[in-house]
C-alpha cells in the first residue's frame, strides 16, 4: 500500500517483458504464478475460479489482475499458452530445514513474523485487526504449504509439456480448501512449538480484505492435485527452519 509504483513496476513490466521472450525465442508454454487476491473480498465461500473479479484492495493484488488480463489477450494473440495458479496463502519451509522463507528486512507476511517473533529477533507480533465478522475477529485465510504449492507447479508444467491443456490460459485455485484465522495460527504455533508468543492486537490494516479460502475442486480433479499438509504440520516446518538459521 505504500509503495504502489514498485508493485507494478516489478510484477506487471516483468511479464510483458517475459512474453516478449517467449515470442522471441519460440518459447510456447508459461506457469504463471497469480493470487487470490485477484478476488478481492468474494461474496460467496469458498471462492472457485469462476467467481467475479471485483475491485482490488491492494496494489498488489492489482497487479495480479492486470497480469492475468495481459495473459488473456496474449494467448489469444500469440502462439503461448498458460496456466495462472491462484496461490492462496503459502507458508512453511522444506521438511530437511535446508529450504524455507526469509524475508528482507522486517516480514510483511504473518508466519515468518511468528516464527521471528517467537526466535527473539521480533519484540511483539501485531494482529491487525479484532472486529472482523469471523468467529474470533481476526481475518481468515486459506494457508497452505509452499511443498504442496512446489507439486502444484510440477504438475502443470507437465500438463503443458504433454499437451493437455484445454485452454490457451487456465487457471486453478492452489489452497487447502479451509480457511484459519490469524489467532488459529498462532495457537496451531504454540502448539507445535512449545514456544508462547508475545503478540498484541491492534488495528486493521489497509488492504487487507476480511475472509478468503479456496473452492479446490477443480485443480483437485483437473489436475490429480491435492494439498495434503495440515495447519500444524505447516507450522512446524516453519519453526524448524528458523530455528536452522540460528547460527
Amino acid at each position: 500500500m505504500e509503495k504502489p509504483l514498485e508493485y507494478y513496476r516489478n510484477n506487471v513490466k516483468s511479464l510483458i517483458n517475459m512474453i516478449d521472450g517467449m515470442k522471441t525465442h519460440g518459447i510456447e508454454n508459461l506457469v504463471f504464478s497469480s493470487s487470490c487476491t485477484v478476488y478481492g473480498q468474494p461474496d460467496e465461500l469458498p471462492v472457485t475460479e469462476q467467481a467475479p473479479i471485483k475491485p482490488a484492495w491492494s496494489p498488489y493484488g492489482n497487479t495480479k489482475q492486470m497480469c492475468e488480463d495481459i495473459l488473456r489477450f496474449s494467448t489469444q494473440s500469440y502462439p503461448v499458452k498458460a496456466i495462472a495458479l491462484r496461490y492462496f496463502n503459502p507458508i512453511g519451509a522444506h521438511h530437511t530445514a535446508l529450504i524455507g522463507e526469509l524475508p528482507l528486512g522486517v516480514p510483511n507476511n504473518l508466519v515468518p513474523f511468528i516464527t521471528q517473533t517467537a526466535i527473539g529477533k521480533r519484540e511483539c507480533l501485531s494482529v491487525f485487526g479484532s472486529d472482523y465478522d469471523t468467529p474470533d475477529g481476526t481475518a481468515i485465510r486459506d494457508y497452505i504449504h509452499v511443498v504442496d504449492l512446489a507439486k502444484a507447479h510440477l504438475v502443470a508444467v507437465e500438463r503443458m509439456l504433454g499437451g493437455k491443456s484445454k485452454l490457451n490460459l487456465e487457471i486453478f485455485n492452489l489452497g487447502t480448501g479451509t480457511g484459519y484465522s490469524v489467532l488459529e495460527v498462532i495457537k496451531s504455533f504454540e502448539k507445535v512449538s512449545g514456544q508462547k508468543l508475545n503478540y498484541k492486537i491492534v488495528p486493521r490494516r489497509p488492504g487487507d480484505v476480511e475472509k478468503v479460502w479456496a473452492n479446490t475442486k477443480f485443480a483437485n480433479d483437473e489436475l490429480g492435485w491435492k494439498a495434503e499438509k495440515t495447519l500444524d504440520e505447516m507450522m512446524l516446518s516453519a519453526w524448524n527452519w528458523e530455528k536452522s538459521l540460528v547460527k
